[in-house]
This record gives C-alpha cells, structure tokens and sequence, in this order.
C-alpha cells in the first residue's frame, strides 16, 4: 500500500499533515513543530502493515525541513499501531 502526505495545516509555527492511502483514505496523521533550533515530530498511523512506508515518506520530509535551518536538532516520536519506529540507526542502537 503506498502513502502519501495530504496538509491539513501549514503555518511558519507547525505542520499537521493528514497520512493518506491511493484511496485518500486516512490512515494516520504526523506535526511538526519548529521552536528555535528544534523540531519536534510526532506521528501516529493505525496500519502496521505501512510501517516502513511510513519510515520512508517521513524520513525525507525531516530532511528537507532541517535543510532550512542549520543545526536543527530534531526529536521524534513516531508509531505504527502500538509500535515505535524508528528513523536511523543511531536510535536502534539506544
């Protein structure tokens, strides 16, 4: 199943996308929030069967926001059903 970011809201503050299948069926949500040099992510989707989709449509994302602000540090919290994901290495290793 693919999945794709659908905004639900878009401020210079906060995001909070909708995550959608190719049905546009919701299938979870995710926030960004930007305070200074931070960036708190915090997601949420139902189907496992979508996790490293999930992984992969976020991980990118991150990305491209933290190209906007040098030095971001970024902290997540990402599920999948009841499940924690994880975005790197580094994490798996804690």
């Amino acid at each position: 199943m693919q999945i794709y970011f659908s905004p639900e809201i878009i401020t210079p503050e906060y995001q909070v996308l909708n995550v959608v299948d190719t049905k546009n069926k919701g299938v979870g949500n995710v926030a960004f929030l930007f305070a200074e040099k931070k960036l708190y992510v915090y997601g949420i989707l139902e189907d496992e069967e979508v996790g490293a989709d999930f992984r992969d449509l976020v991980t990118p994302y991150i990305k491209g926001l933290a190209k906007a602000k040098p030095d971001l540090d970024i902290f997540a919290c990402l599920y999948v059903g009841c499940k924690k994901i994880k975005l790197n290495e580094e994490e798996e290793n804690s």
